[in-house]
């Protein structure tokens, strides 16, 4: 589990597409010291891909901020559609703990049969998904977590929820993403 207190946050969101969109998908990172916005990383990952895992841990581990970053937040398990971050990959490569966070608790019947009807290597997709295991209340979201404690994911969540109830690391790489696609941010993640 993570030691330490978990203050140097990189999250990631990705920038809204057209439904039948095909191709890439624009990914924000903001990174943030605490409740200081201290930069923003820029990515791919590949529509209803899986190349999601592989995308941030390059990102992370490429960018000047790899040796600050204690913790890697999500907003929701999946970026650019259905593109399933496998979150113990980036666990593993980056030796930091992954905290995937949600407004509200998913409908994972609905998803398992989206991914597995409908989505290349959806079997598979859902397999990480299961792995990870089931949302868990945390301030006032929902999320999965790798490599911390219900007790270190609550207290992130709540240190990290300033003007929301989302964490504003997540908060901000939504309203920069939505920017990017639309000239404007968008509304709340």
């Amino acid at each position: 589990m993570a030691r330490g207190r978990l203050s140097n946050v990189i999250a990631f969101d990705d920038a809204p597409f057209p439904r039948h969109h095909r191709g890439p998908v624009r990914i924000v990172g903001t990174v943030f010291a605490d409740l200081r916005f201290d930069g923003v990383l820029m990515g791919e990952v590949e529509k209803d891909g899986a190349d999601a895992a592989e995308s941030l841990t390059r990102l992370v581990a490429s960018s000047k901020f790899a040796g600050h970053a204690r913790l890697i937040m999500l907003q929701g398990v999946a970026l650019g559609g259905f593109n399933v971050v496998d979150v113990f990959h980036i666990h593993r490569a980056l030796k930091m703990p992954v905290l995937v966070v949600a407004r509200r608790q998913p409908d994972m019947a609905a998803t398992e049969r989206a991914l597995r009807h409908h989505v290349p290597g959806g079997a598979e997709k859902w397999a990480i998904i299961e792995r990870i295991g089931p949302m868990e209340p945390a301030g006032n979201v929902w999320v999965q977590r790798v490599g911390l404690t219900p007790e270190q994911a609550d207290s992130v969540v709540r240190r990290f929820s300033v003007h929301s109830n989302i964490p504003e690391p997540i908060r901000v790489a939504h309203l920069i993403a939505g920017a990017l696609s639309d000239g404007q941010s968008r509304g709340a993640p």
